[in-house]
């Protein structure tokens, strides 16, 4: 009988030790996969404990330790999880990868007519006027890439505006494409602007 009794207080004390480690292991990403798999197995085993009508107390404990591992790796998971959607989502941004998201929801980039005037001295400047405008209620900064190409959409040339820290719905005006060769300023003239890239941090 005593040797009975042994066995089946043995699911209660293993369903004890399972959740009490799966609990530890639970709270630490990646390591917490195996904390659930404890978890399920902690449960099991207080259930059978408490089906064999053996160690009541440890069983219970048992389960409902288990039970908690698993909700907290669950829980845990589901953070982890939304904070790495949220780094990638503002690496991209950053790095110009979601060009399209950015121009949408984030800034509206007005590219004005090219201009390029000759002074007294035959010194050529030229100017492509640029409005950014922020359309969120917070603070950013961007990086707009834009390139100019010809009838047949070969690039003549590019060049960036950078802008710093624009207050939530604020508009700055700049100018691109100052610094022109002069050969390519008559191909500038009929050229086609576009942005190409954008990027938010």
């Amino acid at each position: 009988m005593e040797e009975k009794s042994v066995n089946k207080s043995g699911f209660a004390v293993a369903a004890l030790v399972l959740g009490i480690v799966g609990i530890v292991f639970s709270f630490i990403p990646i390591i917490n996969n195996g904390a659930f798999v404890l978890g399920v197995l902690a449960a099991i085993f207080g259930i059978i404990s408490l089906a064999k009508k053996a160690s009541k107390g440890k069983a219970i404990a048992g389960l409902v330790l288990g039970i908690l591992a698993i909700v907290i790796t669950l829980v845990m998971q589901s953070a982890f999880s939304s904070a790495l959607d949220d780094t990638s989502k503002k690496l991209d941004k950053a790095t110009g990868n979601s060009t399209n998201e950015v121009l949408k929801k984030e800034v509206n980039v007005t590219l004005g007519t090219f201009e390029a005037n000759k002074d007294e001295y035959g010194i050529v400047s030229t100017k492509l006027p640029v409005t950014v405008k922020n359309i969120t209620d917070k603070k950013h900064s961007y990086s707009i890439h834009i390139e100019a190409v010809d009838a047949n959409g070969k690039r003549i040339a590019d060049d960036y505006v950078n802008v710093n820290d624009l207050g939530g719905n604020q508009s700055q005006d700049f100018k691109a494409f100052e610094a022109v060769e002069e050969e390519k300023v008559e191909s500038l003239k009929k050229a086609q602007f576009k942005i190409i890239e954008a990027s938010s941090y």
